[in-house]
């Protein structure tokens, strides 16, 4: 029974820190390119909750590499484009403001795609 709660924790773990990443991304990219103070735009808060309904429903979270290297292609393809762009300019930038979240997912973009 108490593996069953380990896996179970580090799978909620895996989508809290994926979620996380995603949301940090996210805001480092929309207060630099469209600096609306404090919160994020519409479009950008649109994006960050269509990257949570793909993570939440990502079959491979507990072991998922970073979406990249994913075998499994869950987003649109125009909302793969934007979170693209978001990443390319928010991954150079999050090594200085977030560092732990930043070799998290470095360590992730090493893992193969089961």
């Amino acid at each position: 029974m108490e593996r069953v709660d380990v896996a179970r924790d580090k799978k909620l773990a895996r989508i809290l820190r994926e979620k996380k990443t995603l949301e940090v991304m996210i805001r480092i990219y929309c207060m630099g390119s469209h600096g609306n103070g404090k919160s994020i735009c519409n479009d950008c808060q649109e994006l960050l909750d269509y990257a949570n309904r793909r993570v939440d429903n990502c079959p491979l979270i507990a072991n998922k590499p970073t979406c990249l290297n994913c075998k499994i292609h869950c987003y649109e393809t125009p909302k793969r484009e934007r979170i693209r762009v978001v990443m390319r300019y928010a991954g150079p930038r999050m090594l200085s403001r977030h560092p732990a979240l930043a070799i998290a997912h470095l360590v992730d973009g090493r893992r193969k795609a089961p």
